[in-house]
Parts: C-alpha cells; sequence; structure tokens
C-alpha cells in the first residue's frame, strides 16, 4: 500500500467523523432540512476538503439517495434520520454513516444495525470471507428480530471513487472474496422493520458522470463543464445552481445529459414493505501488514 494514500484515507476518515459529528449535532426536531446539508457543506469545505459525494439525509422508509428539489424543503419533525457523509481528501475518502430517531420509538432499530456494524469490524482479519462479515451482520441484526437490507451493501473505497471492490454484503452471499492486505472499503449494515428489500421510485437529485461526449445545447456544454470539476465524483443538483445556471436553466439541460447517457442519476431507495431503516457505516483499511484501521470511528 502507497504510505501518501495510507494517510490520507486515515486523515480523510479522520474529517468524516468530524463531519458526521457536526451534522449530527444539527439533526433536531424543527431543523431546516436544506440548511442541515449547507452547513455540512460549508463544514467539510472549512476542513480543507470535498464532499465525496452529496450529504445524505435519508427520512424513515427511505433508505438512501435522496435530497430535496432545490425549490423545496423538509422541516424535521419525528422521523427516524440516516445521515451519511463522504468526505474526499487528496482522492482518499472517508465514508461514513449514523441514525438519530426523533420520534423515540425506534432506538432498538438503531442499536441493531450499530450492533452489527460492531461485530463486523471486530472480525475483520487478512484471508477471511468477505460473505462471512454479511453472515455477521446479518446474525447481529435478525438478534434485534429485525431483518438486514439485502440489496444494499458495504463497498470499496477508491482513489476518487466511492464504490469500487470489493462489495460487502449484508447477508450471507455465498461469494468466494476474502479481505487481502491493502483493501480500503465500508461496512454499512441497514436494519429494517420491513422485509429487508429496497427499490427505487421518486425523481433523482444524485447524479454521476458515466462519459463525456459532444452535447447540443450551451447550457449542457457549460453544465457538463462544472459537473468536470467534481472529479468523477457523485454531485446533486444543489451542487450545480449559480447566478450563471439558475434552477431554471440547469433541469433542462440535465435531462439533455441523462438522455446523451453523459450523466446517470440514482433515484431515493425506498423499503419494499415500507419499514423503517436505521443505518450504520464506518469506513475500514487493512495495511500492508494486515493491521486493521477503523478511520472513522
Amino acid at each position: 500500500m502507497n504510505k501518501k494514500y495510507k494517510q490520507n484515507f486515515l486523515r480523510a476518515g479522520n474529517l468524516a467523523k468530524q463531519v458526521r459529528d457536526f451534522g449530527k449535532s444539527l439533526i433536531k426536531k424543527d431543523a431546516s432540512y436544506n440548511e442541515i446539508i449547507a452547513k455540512i457543506n460549508q463544514k467539510i469545505g472549512e476542513l480543507g476538503a470535498l464532499a465525496a459525494f452529496p450529504p445524505q439525509i435519508a427520512l424513515d422508509e427511505v433508505a438512501a439517495h435522496f435530497l430535496p428539489q432545490p425549490n423545496e424543503d423538509i422541516i424535521l419533525t419525528n422521523q427516524v434520520v440516516k445521515l451519511d457523509i463522504g468526505v474526499c481528501y487528496q482522492g482518499a475518502i472517508g465514508d461514513c454513516a449514523v441514525t438519530i430517531d426523533l420520534s423515540g420509538k425506534h432506538q432498538t432499530l438503531i442499536d441493531a444495525a450499530e450492533a452489527a456494524l460492531k461485530a463486523a469490524e471486530q472480525s475483520i482479519k487478512v484471508g477471511q470471507p468477505i460473505s462471512e462479515i454479511g453472515q455477521i451482520i446479518e446474525s447481529a441484526i435478525a438478534s434485534f428480530g429485525l431483518a438486514s437490507i439485502k440489496n444494499l451493501s458495504g463497498h470499496g473505497l477508491g482513489l476518487y471513487q466511492i464504490h469500487t471492490s470489493p462489495l460487502i454484503p449484508n447477508y450471507n452471499d455465498n461469494s468466494k472474496g476474502v479481505i487481502k492486505a491493502g483493501m480500503t472499503f465500508a461496512i454499512e449494515p441497514f436494519a429494517t422493520t420491513g422485509k429487508g428489500f429496497v427499490y427505487e421510485s421518486g425523481i433523482p437529485s444524485i447524479f454521476s458522470l458515466a462519459a463525456v461526449r459532444p452535447v447540443h445545447s450551451e447550457a449542457a456544454r457549460t453544465l457538463l463543464s462544472k459537473i468536470k470539476s467534481f472529479k468523477a465524483l457523485p454531485f446533486a443538483i444543489h451542487d450545480l445552481l449559480s447566478d450563471e445556471l439558475p434552477f431554471q436553466t440547469i433541469k433542462p439541460a440535465l435531462n439533455e445529459l441523462l438522455k446523451a447517457g453523459i450523466i446517470v442519476g440514482y433515484a431515493p431507495l425506498i423499503e419494499k414493505t415500507h419499514g423503517i431503516v436505521a443505518q450504520a457505516e464506518n469506513s475500514i483499511l487493512v495495511d500492508e501488514k494486515g493491521n486493521v484501521f477503523i478511520s472513522t470511528r
């Protein structure tokens, strides 16, 4: 493992932890969703880093991939709130999440996700079957009488890459991969009161660059130039807004890029039976000697 990358990965994790703690302190009843996101983005910039993906606040049965449209806001009341933070430092990424229950009714759900994460972390070692991690997560959540979400998973973290190999399942998928020295990845249990599957629904507000091709309109060319500045990291419509690119200009240009396959959109992920969802996540580094570092704990 490159020494500089290791240092940057640990630094990115430490920054992500700081931002997660800061964001958690903002999640209260009557707080504005958009104000929380704006403050989190500002904090990331103040720390000398980039957002590895748009800060996420997913509510109740929504597991991930949710932001209000730029002309909308949500005032928090009694929801179960998933806060998912990604920080990119010199290309290395720290990815972590925490769940806050504003209703006071679902602490067991949060405890299940956190217990699964901790049990999985404590098991990590070189040569470990990755499917075993999934079994540990599934069993820990099941011990609380709840289900893990099987079609969501942890994932590898690469240089300016938020999702790469290895995939870290939340159940025993009987895969053949093993933990190797030099791996960097996120473990990401999702616990639910539902059946344990999610589906896409709604309007995407999060996107990523898929390919670079010629575009027709001047607005789309201007937008694509802005998108390239994100270094292939995911972005939100909110990240594109400026005096030169107001919301009414961005929407048709964004649709042009989507139709051309230049960008892809990610719709909100909803639990299949609308069960409430809790998430917990930390980033892991296994160095060349087999030492395990939890960079965001």
